[in-house]
């Protein structure tokens, strides 16, 4: 798949720049995200901002993945980057959330093609005994734009704008172009396979059923109503032709015989697993420093990197003892810090001291960052080489399905929380002093908030506290099985090569 004559540092630098920038897009855009409701309004609609990426980047993923073993991984690499760099253009012009929601969704299609046609580059460029180190590079990237990300969003937007979150993917993405389509040289022989449309066609329709039946379910009509009745049905005819349609294909997206393998499906379950509750901290986090504890956006952004310095540490120590002992092992130090975070996190009131939450963000980051190194590589092990570029996109697919399902499932649940507490708080008190029934946003403005009496502004921001602690509280639930799920590992672990090296 690619040539001898291909210099291998400049196209790992324009693969890690562009890995940087997608990892890091979803970390910035949340610790802006308190900022921009304030701008744009749409309190209710917010979290579609991070859901339509998700749906576009799973939609995608193994669609691209399938096209580019056909027709050259070159060509969609570097139609994902531009794809990706225009939907951040849009971004940064957006006029409404829902403005911002569909181009988001533009930005999370070239996202799709970015992610596992990156690592498969690295698989088809490297011999088996350097993908180590590459792993461990690929790594560290992913722990830099979690520290960046957050930092980089707060400046930005204390200091420039929001609109500068999108905007600084463009010149990122320029010169990952300019190097891979400079310096890879790829092979013209690529393997012809059928692309299975009616896999993926079946699974987005399911997928983006479920998230309006969960969104639109209990604000704009009742449970029990029509429409989000029809929804949840068509969502299970769709993701029953789905499997029907994966069992019949002879390429299919989602390859089920796998899942006969025992660490293959406990580590796809995990990813699902961790990516659904995780994908929470990352929204709700900013969003409490800024609604509860009155902070800045740059505030917000610092607060949430004693979290992402945890998951760099965990995915650190995953990847150090990796060959010391079993997955499993490793995997049960990480739910046992992830739970205890999590938990604490969930016991968060106004008057919690900030160093506390910085401790209970590290726990929980730590207990995470297991995952981005170990599951990864436990999906792969002992795989045929044919079969281990299906397995890292089935991985980061199933982790970007559960980011999905988890921002729309725990987004819902927070916002009806937030909803029947304000309800609670304010009965017989409509449009009492300069808050705004029905426009929480103030909360997110300093010279707004300090507008707001006290005795109102404390009931806003119980409610916005309670809503968002027990949303983590319910994450509990999901981590219990994965928790579950460890314990079922068996007791497989890396298996170095006793070959002596040739000299």
């Amino acid at each position: 798949m690619i040539k001898k004559d291909t210099n291998l540092k400049p196209v790992v630098a324009g693969l890690l720049l562009a890995i940087l920038m997608a990892a890091m897009d979803n970390t910035i855009v949340a610790t802006a995200m308190a900022t921009i409701v304030s701008d744009l309004g749409g309190f209710d609609k917010f979290i579609w901002v991070t859901s339509a990426y998700m749906v576009a980047v799973m939609a995608g993923m193994p669609i691209f993945g399938k096209l580019s073993y056909m027709y050259g991984r070159k060509r969609f690499f570097i139609f994902g980057l531009i794809v990706f760099l225009i939907g951040s253009a849009l971004c940064g012009i957006a006029q409404s959330i829902v403005q911002l929601s569909i181009f988001r969704a533009i930005q999370g299609i070239g996202g799709g093609a970015l992610m596992p046609i990156a690592f498969t580059i690295v698989f088809d460029i490297f011999p088996p005994e350097n993908r180590g180190k590459m792993t461990g590079l690929l790594g560290a990237v992913f722990g830099a734009s979690s520290v960046l990300g957050p930092l980089l969003g707060a400046y930005i937007t204390d200091y420039i704008s929001w609109h500068w979150v999108f905007y600084v993917n463009v010149p990122i993405g320029i010169v990952s172009i300019f190097l891979i389509v400079r310096y890879y040289h790829e092979s013209l022989q690529h393997s012809k396979q059928r692309v299975d449309w009616l896999g993926a066609t079946t699974l987005v329709i399911s997928v983006v059923s479920l998230m309006f039946a969960l969104e639109l379910g209990g604000k704009e009509y009742a449970w029990d109503s029509t429409p989000i009745i029809g929804l949840f049905a068509s969502f299970f005819v769709f993701f029953v032709a789905f499997f029907i349609a994966e069992i019949k294909a002879a390429e299919p997206i989602l390859p089920l015989w796998l899942f006969k393998r025992r660490l293959f499906a406990t580590s796809q379950i995990l990813s699902f697993l961790y990516g659904g509750t995780f994908i929470i901290l990352t929204v709700f986090i900013p969003i409490f420093v800024q609604a509860v504890y009155g902070g800045s956006a740059k505030n917000a952004g610092l607060i949430l990197t004693p979290m992402m310095l945890g998951s760099v540490a965990g995915s650190s120590v995953g990847g150090i003892f990796l060959t010391k002992t079993s997955y499993r092992n490793l995997m049960i130090v990480s739910i046992i810090s992830y739970v205890v975070g999590m938990y604490l996190l969930g016991t968060l009131t106004v008057d919690t001291a900030r160093w506390l939450l910085t401790i209970y963000m590290i726990l929980v980051g730590f207990g995470v960052g297991f995952s981005f190194s170990l599951l990864p590589t436990a999906s792969m092990h002992n795989l045929e080489p044919q079969y281990r570029g299906t397995a890292n996109s089935t991985n980061s697919f199933l982790r970007s399905f559960g980011m999905t399902l988890g921002v729309t499932i725990f987004g819902s649940l927070q916002n009806n929380l937030f909803t029947d507490k304000l309800k609670d708080a304010f009965k017989g008190m409509q449009g009492a002093g300069n808050f705004k029934m029905g426009d929480p946003r103030q909360i997110f403005q300093a010279s707004e908030r300090s507008k707001i009496p006290d005795f109102i502004l404390d009931k806003i921001v119980h409610a916005m506290s309670v809503s968002i602690t027990h949303t983590f509280l319910l994450t509990l639930i999901p981590i219990g099985i994965a928790a579950i799920t460890i314990f079922f590992m068996g007791n497989a672990r890396v298996e170095i090569s006793k070959k002596p090296a040739k000299s």
